[in-house]
């Protein structure tokens, strides 16, 4: 991204706020699903097998797909600013009982349960709400570096979130129920600090949506079922905004199924036995996919305006796809550092692309409902991607076919992709097709 462009969107105050609101919430959110995955999985008390693993980290994730179809219509219909600090500040209050849980070693269903879709599901509003709000605070020409910034520095605050609960548990608290109950409790602080930075710089209509409806919360929830069918209807009327989407979602799916692997290998062929080691070499795997997304953050605001945003996806899909083979069927921990280092950069570029487009593209009354979609999107296909993975790698995590399948997968995906975006890249300039934004 140009040093003149950065400059622009970091001098816009609103924007500095809402960035702020967004880094803060991502810590929390580092420390807090550091404890709960600590908790049930890497716990010194249990030795969860490679089921158990995968089953866990997709239970985490189904919230977001199940919660993420309400989330829209109320975006949509309701402050978005309201809905950010209001949403922080009930996931403070369920940690408590969280927390208590965990000190008293209670984990099971009860804590997936209140855990996984209440705290982690709540994040849907916050982080669409983000999103949906981005336009209100900086230009539309300015779009693809405000995303650029934001989602990276989201996922950097995340992943330093996962660093300090690491050494926190490491070196003062100790991987103990205790331990983990003590970090769980220290991200409510995030959600807190995240709503009152919320509530303080923005006044209630500042966030959007433009014309709020009114009527009862009763037509609101009749609503939801309508308002995703309106959301779909109104991306099938932009095959600028949907193919992306469409394509971020097959990508997700392959993701998923290689997140899965390496997690295996690293449990249970790698470092077999060796818990300490496992986590130390997960971290290595943590900092290089934090480095790959920071590094699609500086390359895809200028590689946009060069190549067009979907030449830009197009190749960094294809990217993978070659790599995919040299890199992991050697099954080496130093490659497999490498190998997320490339997919998280592909990761990441591809998902600010699909931001800015879904951004430029959808009318703001339809944004949050369409942002809703895409969210669901995004994490139905990696969940799905985890279940596959499940049931076809073995408990080590070694398995060529899987290699195999996810390269071919990243190729046919690069080629399809490639192919529908050039026939609406005649339509008028946007992210997607080559816009000059920065």
């Amino acid at each position: 991204m140009s040093s003149g462009n950065l400059r622009a969107i970091l001098g816009r105050r609103p924007f500095r706020r809402l960035l702020g609101v967004r880094l803060i919430s991502q810590f929390g959110d580092g420390l807090f699903q550091s404890a709960l995955a600590g908790s049930l999985l890497f716990s010194p008390e249990k030795a969860p097998d490679g089921l158990r693993v995968a089953t866990a980290f997709a239970v985490l994730l189904l919230p977001y797909s199940i919660v993420g179809p309400f989330v829209g219509v109320f975006l949509d219909r309701w402050s978005r600013r309201t809905v950010i600090y209001a949403a922080n500040l009930i996931r403070a209050g369920l940690v408590v009982p969280m927390t208590l849980l965990t000190w008293y070693a209670k984990e099971g269903v009860l804590v997936y349960a209140l855990g996984a879709l209440l705290i982690i599901g709540i994040n849907r509003f916050v982080l669409a709400g983000l999103s949906a709000s981005q336009p209100h605070v900086v230009p539309d020409e300015r779009l693809v570096t405000a995303n650029a910034v934001a989602t990276t520095l989201g996922t950097v605050h995340y992943t330093l979130g996962l660093g300090v609960a690491g050494l926190a548990l490491s070196t003062v608290l100790g991987k103990t129920h205790h331990g983990y109950a003590v970090l769980a409790a220290t991200g409510a602080f995030g959600y807190l600090g995240s709503a009152l930075l919320a509530y303080v710089s923005f006044g209630r209509p500042d966030l959007g949506p433009d014309d709020l409806p009114t009527g009862p919360l009763r037509h609101a929830l009749a609503a939801v079922v309508r308002g995703m069918v309106a959301g779909l209807r109104h991306l099938r009327e932009r095959p600028v905004a949907a193919y992306p989407m469409i394509v971020q979602g097959g990508f997700r799916f392959l993701y998923g199924i290689l997140a899965l692997a390496t997690l295996l290998l690293y449990r249970q062929y790698f470092y077999p036995g060796d818990r300490a080691g496992a986590l130390a070499g997960l971290t290595q795997v943590v900092v290089a996919g934090g480095l790959g997304s920071l590094l699609a953050a500086v390359l895809t605001p200028p590689a946009t305006r060069r190549f067009g945003g979907y030449r830009w996806i197009t190749g960094l899909i294809a990217t993978v796809g070659v790599l995919a083979l040299p890199l992991g069927l050697p099954f080496r921990p130093e490659l497999l550092v490498v190998a997320t280092f490339c997919l998280s950069l592909a990761a990441q570029g591809i998902k600010i692309v699909v931001d800015t487009t879904l951004q430029h593209e959808c009318h703001d009354d339809f944004r949050g409902r369409v942002f809703s979609v895409n969210d669901t999107t995004y994490n139905m296909a990696f969940v799905a991607g985890l279940f596959g993975a499940a049931l076809t790698v073995p408990e080590d995590g070694r398995s060529i076919p899987a290699i195999v399948v996810a390269g071919a997968g990243y190729l046919a995906l690069a080629a399809w992709f490639g192919i529908h975006a050039t026939r609406v890249a005649s339509r008028p300039a946007t992210p997607l097709v080559g816009a000059r934004s920065g």
